[in-house]
Formats: C-alpha cells, sequence, structure tokens
C-alpha cells in the first residue's frame, strides 16, 4: 500500500511539473523576449535622436527593460509591427537628428511615423526593405534630399506623408506606381519636375501643393477613385478638362496658382464638391453649369473667363468671380441671394459687367460681403471692397468700347 502510495505521489508531483512547464512555454511564447535583430535596431535609431528641449519622450527607452514597453513601441510576439516616434500629444517639441539605416532591420515593421521636429538628412535607402509596410509618416521635419526611388518596392504601402521637409527632386515613377496607395502627402517641399501617372485605383487624396512641379497633366495620369486633389502653388499647365471630366468622385479641389489654360468643364460644378479652388490660373472661355451649382466656395478670380455669368451660380454661398472677363448683367437670381443673406461673399470686380438690378436703397446683409468696382458701369451701391480692387469705381471708357468691339 505505500509503495503505491509513493507512486501516486510521484506521478501527481511529474504531471504538475509538465503542467508548470507548459504554462511556462505558453508564458514564453505570449511574452517573447523581443528578436535581437529588432533589439539592435531600436538601439541605433535610438543612439541617432535625441529629445528636442521639453520633450522626454526617449525616458522610457532603457534598455535594460523589455523594449516593447517602451513609448512608441508596438510589438507582435517578439517583433516590432510598429514605430511611432516623438510625443503625439499637440505642440510637442518632437526629435532632432536623424534617421539611423538600421530601421530597415525592422522587418515586420508595418506603420512608421515621426512627429515634428526638426531631423535632418535623407530618408534611409533601408526603408525600401520593409515589406510590409503600410503607413509611411514622415512630415513637418527637415528631411532633405530625393523621394528614394527604391520606395517602389513597399507593395503594400497606403499612406506616404512626406510633406513639410526639404525633399528636392522629381517623384519617381516607381512610388506612383504602388498598386495600393490611398493617400499621398508631399506638399510643402521642393519637388520638381512632372507630375506622374498613379497607378492606384484605391488613391482617395493626392496632395503635391506648394512645390515646383511643372509640364501637364494626361488626361489619365490620375485615377477616378480620387476625392481629394490639391496641386495649388507649382507651375503646371497645359489643358485639364478632359482629366477633370474623369474624376467624378472628388470633394474638394484646389489647381490654384499654376499656369492651367482651356476651359473649365460644366460637369465638374455637377461632382460632390464642398470647395473649389480654380483661382490664379489661365483658364479661359465661358462658364456653363450644367445645373444649380452646390458648391459652398468656388473661387475662380483672377483667370480669362468670358461670357455672362450663370444664374446656376447663385446657390454658392462665397463666389468669387473677380479679375476676369465677365460681361453683360448680373443675373437677378445672385442679388435676391445676396440680399436674402444665402450668400456670404460676391465678389464681381474687375470684370467688363454692365449692369446689376439692385435698388441703389438696398442694404446688403452685414453677415454678406459685394463688389462690383472696376467694371463697365458705375456701382449703383456703394460697398467696401478688397484693397486689392483698388480705389477706381469704373474702368475707363476706351476699355469697355475696345471690349464690346
Amino acid at each position: 500500500m505505500m509503495m503505491k502510495w509513493v507512486l501516486r505521489k510521484k506521478a501527481m508531483l511529474i504531471i504538475g511539473l509538465v503542467h508548470l512547464l507548459s504554462l511556462l512555454q505558453f508564458s514564453l511564447f505570449t511574452n517573447a523576449i523581443l528578436d535581437p535583430h529588432d533589439f539592435l535596431a531600436l538601439q541605433s535609431i535610438r543612439n541617432a535622436l535625441e529629445d528636442m528641449p521639453g520633450s522626454d519622450f526617449f525616458s522610457t527607452w532603457d534598455f535594460t527593460a523589455e523594449p516593447c514597453d517602451f513609448a512608441g513601441v508596438y510589438c507582435d510576439g517578439d517583433r516590432v509591427i510598429a514605430l511611432n516616434l516623438g510625443d503625439p500629444r499637440a505642440g510637442s517639441p518632437g526629435l532632432t537628428g536623424r534617421l539611423d539605416p538600421a530601421i530597415g532591420k525592422l522587418s515586420a515593421l508595418a506603420e512608421f511615423t515621426v512627429v515634428p521636429g526638426r531631423i535632418i538628412g535623407a530618408l534611409p535607402e533601408t526603408l525600401s526593405q520593409l515589406n510590409n509596410l503600410r503607413f509611411l509618416a514622415v512630415s513637418r521635419n527637415f528631411i532633405s534630399g530625393g523621394i528614394p526611388a527604391s520606395l517602389g518596392q513597399l507593395r503594400a504601402l497606403r499612406t506616404l506623408d512626406l510633406s513639410y521637409n526639404q525633399l528636392n527632386g522629381s517623384i519617381p515613377q516607381s512610388v506612383a506606381g504602388l498598386p495600393a496607395l490611398s493617400n499621398v502627402i508631399l506638399g510643402h517641399n521642393r519637388l520638381s519636375g512632372s507630375v506622374p501617372t498613379f497607378a492606384s485605383q484605391t488613391l482617395t487624396r493626392l496632395d503635391l501643393k506648394h512645390n515646383a512641379l511643372s509640364g501637364s497633366l494626361s488626361p489619365t495620369s490620375l485615377p477616378p477613385s480620387l476625392q481629394y486633389l490639391s496641386l495649388s502653388w507649382n507651375q503646371l499647365t497645359g489643358p485639364v478638362d478632359r482629366l477633370l471630366t474623369r474624376l467624378n468622385q472628388l470633394n474638394y479641389l484646389d489647381l490654384s496658382l499654376n499656369r492651367f489654360t482651356g476651359n473649365i468643364p460644366g460637369d465638374l460644378f455637377t461632382f460632390p464638391i464642398s470647395n473649389l479652388q480654380l483661382q490664379r490660373n489661365s483658364f479661359y472661355g465661358p462658364i456653363q453649369p450644367v445645373d444649380q451649382v452646390t458648391i459652398t466656395t468656388v473661387d475662380l478670380s483672377y483667370n480669362r473667363l468670358s461670357g455672362q455669368i450663370s444664374p446656376m451660380f447663385s446657390s454658392v454661398q462665397n463666389l468669387y468671380l473677380n479679375n476676369n472677363r465677365f460681361s453683360g448683367h448680373v443675373p437677378g437670381s445672385l442679388v435676391d441671394r445676396l440680399l436674402a443673406a444665402s450668400i456670404q461673399i460676391l465678389y464681381l470686380q474687375h470684370n467688363f459687367l454692365t449692369g446689376i438690378e439692385i435698388d441703389p436703397t438696398a442694404e446688403i446683409p452685414v453677415s454678406s460681403s459685394l463688389c462690383l468696382q472696376y467694371n463697365c458701369m458705375v456701382p449703383p451701391v456703394q460697398t467696401p471692397c478688397p484693397l486689392k480692387a483698388g480705389k477706381e469705381k469704373t474702368r475707363p471708357t476706351g476699355q469697355c468700347i475696345e471690349w464690346k468691339g
């Protein structure tokens, strides 16, 4: 009996040890020690960067502890899958230094972001080794050099935000050709060359404003999936009517401060756009919306547009048609909406308009602004105008006669 009891106790002890070992193995699996390659990569990244005065982002980066608990480091098992460098809270001073090429060793990385700071130098070519990278955002720093063409190897990349840096050179076609891109934000750099053809049919946001891009746009250079397009403050030329008619999903369009020419298609005003900025280009010809325009803000100022103003614009809240070549009478529907305070801004100065049906004693609502000066008529009401409109109330008679002729 005693022997059986001893054997039973030994068996129970062995079962308990096996169970304990299983628990330890499970614990080690779920709380795995960071992969050595990732550990060394994080050390190199840390050594190349410093907190700016007032930032304490790296205070938790103590390599005697588990790196997966560091601020901005996110792991899955023993691999780093996301790295967000810098305190993301608004107003954080950010980081200074350089981005170390060792980042390419974080082979499981899917997300890499850097908060605004004073990081200098070029983007590491080793970023192209991150085959799982889906989100890359290094904006509002002092990154210089070109956009590495090797980033075109990141076939899973969906968001690329390199805005507000000092990048120069052209936008690589290899990057524009990435198939999964949905957001490309490269504004406020020093990029030059032409706008490449973007291949992704899921691209919804393209922001290239404030660069030095030039050349014309092919009618098929941008996918019809686009919802947000900003190309303002560049040196782009040529017509865009055939391109714009394809982009019928747009809800924001800014092509201002370029050198675009040709006609503005009437279909454009039926798109689900809330803000349309086409000012300071060389668009010409009449504007003929096919239906009532429901866009909140339409800015067509400083172009070469001509013909009569369409009454279809009477539903627009902020309408800038100044500094063009419009002629004829201002539609009565625009006047009615203005006096009802439905139109807040109606700028018609510096055109060739010959009349407007408005009572000289009419009071313009306090919430609305009307400017009529420097047309081929004496403004029937005196309203404050922007300083840029100058002081002359009407055009010289000779200009108006010549325009009619």
